[in-house]
């Protein structure tokens, strides 16, 4: 499967091939802040499944951390993606992959929500422990 998406103006053209490694919402104050909105959802992809194929040159980055390389486009401001190093997975914001079937699996970072959410999906404090997190489950 194919993906085709762009930022908010249509200068950077992402493909995205494949399935997602995950799918899921964060409630972490950064990624928050960062989205303008109390809670983000997310697509994990391995970074060979994620092409810049247009607008190269428009893709800007802010890293607050080690952890998140935000990638926007520098003309209209429209987020991309995050590459999340020390995971080795790109998360391609869900709003820019307009064709994606968007299946949530999780909350991470549950433990930051200012919007709770009862959907009967898992809730985890913070990350799984795969990912550094300490895997704790919270209740809705």
């Amino acid at each position: 499967m194919k993906h085709v998406g762009s930022c908010f103006c249509g200068a950077v053209e992402l493909e995205i091939s494949g399935e997602p490694e995950a799918m899921g919402y964060c409630h972490c104050r950064s990624c928050r802040s960062w989205s303008g909105g109390p809670v983000n959802a997310f697509s994990l992809w391995k970074p060979e499944a994620v092409r810049i194929t247009a607008g190269k040159e428009q893709v800007a980055s802010f890293s607050k951390s080690p952890l998140s390389e935000r990638q926007y486009c520098r003309t209209c401001g429209g987020h991309l993606m995050t590459n999340h190093p020390t995971l080795g997975l790109v998360d391609v914001f869900t709003a820019t992959i307009p064709t994606l079937a968007f299946a949530p699996a999780v909350h991470v970072n549950y433990a930051e929500t200012v919007l709770p959410m009862r959907d009967g999906l898992p809730k985890l404090r913070d990350f799984p422990a795969e990912f550094g997190g300490s895997g704790e489950m919270m209740p809705e």
